[in-house]
C-alpha cells in the first residue's frame, strides 16, 4: 500500500448522523404520495444524490413523474430536511471524530470532506467543523453521484495528493464502491455485513488513531 497522505471523509453517517433527518424528510414526502417507505428502503439512498434518491422512491411506488414535478418534490424534501438541520448542535458530531481528525492533522495528513450533500457547508458551520478540513467537495461541486468516484477524485486533487495515497471513510455501499472506482482504499463505518467490500470495517472513529487504523489495513 502506497504511503497514505490524505484522508477523505463522507459526511452523513461518518462525521454526523444526519441520515435520520434525511429519512424523516423522505418519509414525509413518501407519505404524501402514498408510497410505502421503510428504514430498510432508506438504506438504498445512502450516499446517493437527492434526485436519484427521489427516483428510487418513485420506483418503490411504481410512480412516474415529469422532470418538473421531480424537481418540485426534491425542493420540498430539502426544505423539510433543512428545518431539522437548522436545529443541529455541535454535540451531534459523532463520538471520536474531532479527536481522530485533530490527531491526523497533527501527524501531517491532509483532510478533505467528500459528500453528495449540497448542504455540507451549512452542516459543518452548525457543527463548528469548517476549519477541520483542508478541502470540502460537496454536492454543489460535483455532477456525478456515487458510485462514480468524481467527489473523491476532486477531493484528492484539492488536497494535492495522489489518489492512491488517499483513504476514504464511508458508511454507504455506493461510497465504498466510489472509493474503489477511484483507485482508493475504503474504511467502512459500520458492519462487514452492510459494507462487505470495504477494505476495513470499524464501528466508528472513537478509540482508534490513524496509526492504529493503518496498521490494521496492512
Amino acid at each position: 500500500m502506497e504511503k497514505i497522505k490524505g484522508l477523505i471523509f463522507d459526511l452523513d453517517g461518518v462525521i454526523v448522523d444526519t441520515a435520520k433527518y434525511h429519512y424523516l424528510a423522505w418519509k414525509a414526502l413518501a407519505l404524501e404520495l402514498n408510497i410505502p417507505f421503510t428504514e430498510r428502503d432508506n438504506e438504498k439512498l445512502k450516499g446517493v444524490s437527492r434526485r436519484k434518491s427521489f427516483e428510487i422512491i418513485l420506483e418503490i411506488g411504481n410512480m412516474v413523474m415529469s422532470e418538473e414535478e421531480k424537481e418540485k418534490y426534491c425542493t420540498k424534501k430539502n426544505n423539510i430536511y433543512l428545518e431539522y438541520i437548522d436545529k443541529l448542535k455541535e454535540e451531534e458530531v459523532l463520538k471520536g471524530v474531532k479527536k481522530f481528525i485533530a490527531d491526523a492533522r497533527e501527524k501531517g495528513y491532509k483532510i478533505a470532506l467528500g459528500s453528495a450533500s449540497k448542504n455540507a457547508g451549512l452542516i459543518l458551520s452548525k457543527l463548528n467543523l469548517t476549519g477541520a478540513f483542508d478541502a470540502v467537495i460537496d454536492g454543489t461541486k460535483v455532477e456525478k453521484a456515487k458510485p462514480d468516484p468524481e467527489v473523491f477524485l476532486l477531493g484528492a486533487r484539492a488536497l494535492g495528493v495522489d489518489k492512491e495515497a488517499c483513504i476514504v471513510f464511508e458508511d454507504a455501499k455506493a461510497g465504498v464502491e466510489a472509493a474503489h472506482n477511484g483507485g482508493m482504499k475504503a474504511v467502512g463505518i459500520g458492519t462487514k455485513e452492510n459494507l462487505p467490500n470495504a477494505d476495513l470495517c470499524i464501528s466508528g472513529l472513537e478509540n482508534i488513531s490513524v496509526g492504529e487504523l493503518l496498521k490494521q489495513m496492512k
